[in-house]
């Protein structure tokens, strides 16, 4: 992998995610909820979800229309929204 600006752009924006999530889980602690799944998710599991699904519609992008991503980022935003929303 080339450690380009737009990997480490990728991978700092992960690690704040991580640290913000963290913060938010000492600062306003949740129970887990069941949501359209049915099972029991945190805000940590449907970051999970939400950042695994996004790298699927990423690929799939990839696949059929090609390098420039911005379609499939609205669509990932799009996605994360709905998985924090109702999942």
């Amino acid at each position: 992998m080339a450690w380009t600006f737009p990997v480490a752009l990728f991978f700092y924006v992960i690690a704040c995610l991580l640290i913000l999530f963290t913060l938010l889980a000492i600062r306003f602690p949740e129970t887990p909820r069941r949501g359209v799944l049915r099972i029991e998710t945190t805000r940590g599991d449907r970051l999970f979800i939400s950042l695994l699904g996004s790298a699927f519609i990423c690929v799939g992008w990839l696949f059929f229309f090609g390098a420039p991503l911005w379609g499939a980022l609205i669509c990932c935003l799009i996605y994360a929204a709905a998985v924090f929303r109702w999942v």
